[in-house]
């Protein structure tokens, strides 16, 4: 009976526990979207203290380190995220985001395609992948992952205005051109300045 009791009370104890934590990455994430970063923190640092295989505690703590550009702080939290849960498509991209900062190109690359091999319609992640492939002046590839993310919304105008550019950056003046003409006319007011700096110009 003694025994039945101590693991009863353990369960309560650990329901508890994983009931608190989950109050506090509610409470981040609402200070959070208010931009309240140092709340935030402290939220998501209770939450962790509390229930450290709290893998969407870290992530979001990890963001916030992010926005504060503690890059090595944000890698080690986005790591822990992963190490819990490696089929989050979200955690690696949020880990080749800070790559990316640090210019890190080939490894933010390869956190993006992870993040895509997790969900294929991720179209942050192609767009960003796409980004980093620019870096490296990897135009093909990089015009591919704009042309997948149209596949899948056919009115992105971010896509169509970084095809563009890539368009132009490989040679094809003209197909870049109506790109980011299309980029225009689905409301990126930016893609006419592009186009009067590079489209416009004699050649």
């Amino acid at each position: 009976m003694l025994v039945k009791k101590q693991l009863f009370l353990i369960i309560a104890l650990f329901i508890s526990s994983l009931t608190f934590a989950q109050d506090q990455v509610a409470e981040g994430m609402q200070h959070f979207e208010k931009a309240d970063y140092k709340k935030a923190m402290l939220s998501f640092n209770t939450a962790i203290v509390d229930s450290k295989e709290n893998a969407v505690a870290l992530h979001m703590r990890g963001r916030v380190k992010q926005i504060l550009e503690d890059y090595h702080g944000a890698m080690q939290d986005f790591n822990a995220a992963i190490k819990i849960n490696a089929d989050n498509s979200q955690y690696y991209f949020e880990r080749g985001n800070v790559k990316y900062k640090l210019q890190d190109y080939y490894g933010a690359i390869s956190d993006y395609s992870s993040a895509i091999d997790k969900d294929v319609t991720y179209v942050d992640a192609y767009f960003k992948r796409g980004k980093a492939k620019q870096k490296l002046a990897a135009y093909k590839d990089a015009i591919n992952d704009c042309s997948k993310i149209l596949e899948i919304k056919a009115d992105n105008r971010d896509a169509y205005s970084l095809r563009g550019i890539l368009l132009i950056e490989y040679g094809e003046i003209e197909k870049g051109c109506l790109d980011l003409s299309k980029a225009g006319e689905l409301g990126d007011m930016k893609a006419y300045e592009l186009i009067k700096e590079k489209c416009n110009s004699k050649r």
